[in-house]
């Protein structure tokens, strides 16, 4: 399988990540263990995470995730086959909340108490943080890093001036520089990335790892109507693709699918494979049948009339 760079570091990936979110949130730590077990079995490696997850469902207060996945790293047995990929920066509770260098060390350590593991293989900032200077915060990575409890960092949610100032201070004053970026990318929601932030990833080598890339199921083809959200955890989520245009990129997924035997979900993340200095996009499943579907979406392969008929479809 093809194996993408994660930046200029000597972290490789195949070009797909599963996202965690739905740990302990839409699938139960049994189910988690499954689909983890799959995903690798299939010669996959690159699992995103974060300590807030998935803080926002009922009962829960954060960490579900890191906690399955350290269950899931301790009984597999599997740490050196995976690339473990976490974030810090949003709230957790009183005071734990942002780039601090302080709150960076103790959110490290709960990490790697609740992931089971000495080292977390991409450590993010989860969002920007103006009231911490950038320098504060690369330091207390170049520490963490310099410990051998992180090997690579990455950013996510950070804009083009912002990723360019922190990319200009690693250079001048040899600090680690953020290597990946996570932002929100999918055939309904490019305008955050494709423009000046895309084009900072092409010249500086960032790899793009972008989230929502099925924009909560509704690039499946699963929500047609408003009824099709009635019963559905993400349903809420989904509600401002019901429109023309959010119909109108399914409907050319329908049928660039059809050419390909394939399904819309899997035609929206070969889509986003062939976008400049994207290395892999995060996507969920909560059930083997629908990790089975995404998963082949690496196999194909998409024809310049496939992207034009979609980038015209989305743009």
């Amino acid at each position: 399988m093809e194996k993408r760079r994660l930046g200029q570091s000597d972290l490789t990936a195949a070009p797909l990540a599963f996202g965690g979110n739905v740990f302990g949130w839409t699938a139960d730590e049994a189910m988690s263990f499954k689909l983890l077990d799959a995903f690798v079995d299939a010669g996959f490696t690159l699992i995103d995470t974060a300590d807030v997850y998935s803080k926002w469902a009922p009962e829960n207060i954060g960490g579900e995730s890191e906690v399955i996945i350290g269950n899931w790293l301790a009984s597999r047995g599997k740490r050196d086959e995976v690339i473990i990929a976490s974030k810090f920066g949003l709230e957790m509770g009183a005071g734990r909340v942002g780039l601090a260098p302080a709150y960076m060390m103790r959110a490290v350590e709960d990490s790697l108490r609740r992931l089971k593991t000495d080292y977390i293989d991409l450590y993010q900032s989860h969002r920007d943080d103006p009231d911490t200077p950038i320098e504060a915060t690369l330091e207390a990575y170049a520490r963490l890093i310099e410990q051998g409890k992180v090997r690579e960092i990455g950013a996510s949610n950070f804009t083009a001036d912002r990723l360019k100032q922190a990319l200009d201070i690693s250079a001048s004053q040899g600090l680690p520089r953020y290597q990946t970026l996570q932002p929100i990318y999918s055939l309904v929601e490019r305008d955050t990335i494709e423009g000046p932030l895309q084009d900072l990833c092409v010249a500086e080598e960032i790899g793009i790892i972008g989230f929502y890339s099925l924009a909560s199921g509704f690039l499946t083809g699963k929500y047609r109507s408003k009824m099709d959200m009635k019963g559905q955890a993400r349903g809420p989520r989904v509600e401002k693709y019901l429109n023309n245009k959010g119909f109108g990129i399914v409907a050319a997924l329908d049928n660039v699918a059809a050419r390909h035997n394939a399904k819309p979900g899997q035609i929206a993340l070969a889509w986003l494979m062939t976008r400049p200095a994207v290395a892999a996009p995060i996507a969920s499943a909560t059930n083997l049948d629908q990790l089975s579907e995404m998963i082949a979406s690496v196999n194909i392969t998409l024809t310049l009339a496939d992207i034009e008929q979609l980038n015209e479809a989305s743009d």
